[in-house]
């Protein structure tokens, strides 16, 4: 399974770009998304997801 952002929440602050082990993350248009075939939801790099920690936003960075 893979992460997705939640485009309505995202403030762009580009803090999930930088966390992502995998590049999973890019700028799309005036938004951040997260490409389900990279997303690996940190599985052998962290314990939980990079993107959803460090989202200053709640509940922005969720399960697909």
């Amino acid at each position: 399974m893979a992460y997705k952002i939640i485009v309505s929440q995202c403030t762009v602050c580009s803090m999930c770009e930088f966390e992502c082990p995998n590049a999973a993350i890019s700028m799309k248009g005036d938004t951040y998304v997260i490409n389900p075939n990279l997303c690996t939801e940190c599985e052998g790099s962290y314990d939980s997801p990079k993107c959803d920690e460090v989202c200053p936003v709640p509940n922005t960075c969720v399960p697909a």
